[in-house]
């Protein structure tokens, strides 16, 4: 007897999203060591992420927080496993920061879908989402909408 074994965490195919499907993903906490790690890796030296007298004094914002690239990856790191092995490419987005995110704060996305459509040539389709990384009030922080090629179901 001959079975398929399924994949686990496989991603969606084009054909397997309709607009209006929505998604939410995990949460995922910004640690401090989280921002401190990114800002050194990127060499974001704001005086915002590094100096803690100047965050206190003269910045605005008053507690550690985030750059809005690092909530953006998170957020993508989030919702992985929707195209784990049938994301093809990342072609296009326009991306909104609403609120900084703050150390110790918990992330998740919500996805609603809003466009697919198969391209015209090979077995591939493209997806566009609205993502919402939302926080642990319900507050959103940041707003994108990626499209993405996927790939078919082989058939």
């Amino acid at each position: 007897m001959t079975t398929t074994m399924k994949q686990l965490g496989a991603g969606f195919y084009w054909q397997d999203l309709t607009v209006g499907d929505q998604y939410r993903s995990w949460g995922r906490t910004m640690l401090e060591a989280d921002i401190c790690t990114f800002v050194n890796l990127t060499g974001l030296h704001e005086v915002v992420f590094t100096d803690r007298e100047f965050l206190q004094q003269k910045s605005v914002i008053k507690r550690p927080f985030a750059p809005g690239a690092l909530v953006y990856g998170f957020a993508e790191g989030l919702l992985l496993p929707t195209m784990q092995g049938t994301g093809m490419a990342f072609l296009n987005m326009e991306l909104d920061m609403k609120r900084p995110c703050f150390a110790g704060d918990t992330i998740h996305v919500e996805l609603e879908v809003v466009e697919v459509r198969q391209t015209r040539e090979g077995n591939r389709g493209l997806v566009r989402t609205f993502n919402k990384v939302v926080n642990q009030d319900g507050e959103i922080v940041l707003t994108y909408n990626p499209l993405r090629m996927l790939k078919g179901r082989e058939e």
